[in-house]
């Protein structure tokens, strides 16, 4: 072909075969561009490690449920990341996006396209992870308890992931939650801003109904996700991770079917146990605030007590039943 191309040049005049050869180089050194590019993206995707939706592990609930602890002795292990409260639930809330809603064919939610939407919010989550975490990671912990009410569809997008459902007595929450507001530490806040904004302006029992809708509609979705996921899951109560924290973490793990070593977990909870957290960084008005199962009988009036208990009746019986 380069002989062919010769004889051509070296019979045109010699104007046309000055700009032939020019044309000719520059066609060489542009192919030469193209090759290194595509070396050089080779090479990326040699290096790039993708995250896999089984590697997964998410954490759903709401806020104030232990979701932090509990990553954070998740995060200690080799080969964990922790993506912490990305809140994808809240762009996947089915109740906000209208799915279920009777509209037209047009409606880009409409369940006529529901395959088509579901793999678009698979690949969100799994482009937003390896974006985030180039380097892979054996396990992705998910810490999502404020995008809580997005579960079902996250879940239902990656059937391969784990799930973790973590609750907590929602008057314990509620009392929590108050007590944070009251005191100012969560200025600026998510939990402030959901909750109508900066102040209490003195109706602390607005706040605690408010409160409880958000606890019951978040935990309420987690359940839905939990029950309709036919992989690998786990049930975890926040007394209980509490009173047997190794246990629990050692039943978590094998009820995800996932092996970890058991002096790194063992490790991971001494450090992360209550009592190595330093005493200026717990307390009244602090991030870790008591720890105390029931404490919600000191911390919230008998009105208070009653608003919680009405909203969140159906969960207080699943899972508080006689407490």
């Amino acid at each position: 072909m380069q002989r062919f191309f010769s004889r051509v040049v070296d019979g045109l005049p010699g104007f046309r075969k000055d700009r032939l050869e020019r044309e000719l180089e520059q066609a060489r050194e542009q192919i030469v561009h193209h090759k290194k590019q595509i070396r050089d993206l080779k090479r990326r995707l040699a290096m790039r490690t993708v995250i896999k939706p089984q590697d997964i592990v998410w954490i759903f609930g709401a806020g104030r449920t232990g979701s932090t602890w509990l990553s954070e002795m998740m995060g200690e292990l080799e080969a964990h990341q922790v993506w912490f409260e990305p809140q994808l639930g809240e762009l996947f809330d089915p109740e906000r996006l209208s799915i279920g809603v009777r509209k037209g064919q047009d409606f880009v939610f409409h369940s006529r396209y529901k395959q088509v939407w579901l793999r678009a919010i698979r690949n969100f989550v799994l482009d937003g992870a390896g974006a985030r975490f180039p380097e892979g990671a054996r396990v992705l912990v998910i810490k999502e308890p404020h995008g809580s009410a997005g579960a079902p569809l996250l879940v239902e997008a990656l059937p391969e992931s784990r799930v973790v459902l973590l609750v907590r007595d929602p008057r314990d929450v509620v009392a929590s939650a108050l007590d944070a507001v009251e005191r100012g530490i969560w200025r600026g806040d998510a939990w402030r801003g959901m909750y109508g904004g900066d102040e209490l302006d003195g109706r602390p029992d607005t706040f605690v109904e408010q409160a409880a809708h958000s606890y019951f509609r978040n935990v309420r979705n987690a359940m839905q996700a939990y029950d309709a996921h036919r992989g690998h899951k786990v049930l975890i109560r926040y007394e209980d991770l509490r009173a047997d924290t190794l246990g629990t973490m050692k039943r978590l793990y094998s009820e995800l079917e996932m092996v970890v070593d058991e002096a790194e977990l063992i490790g991971a909870v001494e450090k992360h146990s209550w009592e190595n957290i330093p005493e200026e960084e717990k307390g009244e008005g602090k991030f870790y605030r008591k720890a105390s199962p029931g404490a919600w009988r000191e911390d919230l009036t008998p009105e208070q007590i009653e608003i919680v208990e009405q909203i969140t009746a159906p969960l207080l019986e699943e899972f508080y039943a006689g407490s």
